[in-house]
């Protein structure tokens, strides 16, 4: 037997097949858009949709063609997530509206579909490394920063979804007045300043030319003046909106994943020193890189596909 897990992000789909023990037997990531395609096309889920069900296609196969049998898949997508109805209520960045991916894809490879939110799902898969490496579990919220930002919630243990399943759209958080424009449609969000792709957006925009990727301008973050700019000003925002996560929650630790998370120390000994700053009156939560990394998502995704079933073919 085996699961297919799938992340599901604004600018890739990454894809596992994992067997029953949680052995990687494949994996394989497709461009969630086709080059010059945007997320508006004919269709129910438009291209996006077509690039799951494709990257799904090929593991299914991956599978048969091991001897084992598909028995489930399971998967983490952006926006706010009806994971009980198996539904995207909303995805900006997908171009997804109410849409009932997890029943679309049980009918296409009969198999059951379980659905979560991404950073849900990557929190399942960072409590699961938490508790194996001895670490506290119950009260932590979990940052994951890649194409967009969001947040998970973990309180005594259990992870909150909130009265609409719409909990931890920490990226939509506004924390600079009048400031740029979101793609959700209010200004001065945290992700439209401390996202992956808008560090390098705003890079590009303030004039800078010697980054050709995230990773790259955080390498120039101490010799380059736009690329120090521009990072401080990702690290302030975020700082505003772990303050206030911190005011309201009181967690025990906030953790920082997904694809900037893995700049490890020169993210996040500024974010503690931007943290500590704005909060003086109190202790202060552990802020902590993420044991699992940026692929927390697809480990998340597997785990879920072996725990809920939102969809039966």
């Amino acid at each position: 037997m085996a699961v297919v897990a799938v992340d599901i992000g604004g600018t890739t789909v990454k894809g596992a097949l994992f067997d029953v023990d949680g052995t990687v037997l494949d994996r394989a990531t497709v461009a969630t858009f086709p080059t010059g395609m945007s997320a508006v096309a004919d269709g129910p889920g438009g291209p996006a949709l077509a690039a799951v069900t494709a990257l799904v296609t090929q593991l299914a196969a991956s599978a048969t063609a091991s001897g084992r049998t598909l028995t489930g898949i399971g998967l983490c997508s952006p926006g706010l997530v009806d994971a009980e109805r198996g539904r995207v209520v909303v995805a900006v960045n997908l171009g997804w509206t109410d849409l009932p991916i997890a029943e679309l894809l049980a009918a296409r490879f009969d198999v059951p579909v379980a659905l979560e939110h991404d950073a849900r799902a990557a929190a399942r898969a960072e409590r699961a490394a938490r508790l194996a490496a001895d670490k506290p579990v119950d009260e932590f919220v979990f940052i994951p920063i890649g194409t967009g930002v969001s947040a998970t919630v973990v309180t005594g243990g259990t992870i909150v979804h909130g009265a609409t399943g719409g909990a931890g759209e920490f990226g939509h958080v506004p924390v600079v007045p009048d400031g740029e424009v979101c793609t959700c449609g209010q200004r001065g969000c945290v992700e439209v300043y401390a996202s992956a792709g808008n560090v390098l957006r705003r890079y590009r925009e303030a004039g800078g030319a010697l980054a050709g990727s995230t990773r790259e301008l955080v390498d120039l973050v101490g010799t380059d003046p736009i690329a120090a700019r521009v990072w401080q000003e990702a690290v302030e925002a975020l700082a505003t909106g772990v303050v206030m996560l911190t005011a309201v929650l009181d967690p025990g630790a906030v953790i920082i994943g997904g694809g900037l998370g893995e700049a490890g120390d020169r993210l996040l000994v500024p974010l503690r020193a931007a943290v500590a700053e704005r909060m003086r009156w109190r202790a202060l939560p552990n802020i902590e890189q993420s044991l699992v990394g940026a692929g927390a998502g697809l480990a998340g995704a597997a785990i879920l596909v072996n725990t809920q079933s939102t969809s039966t073919p």
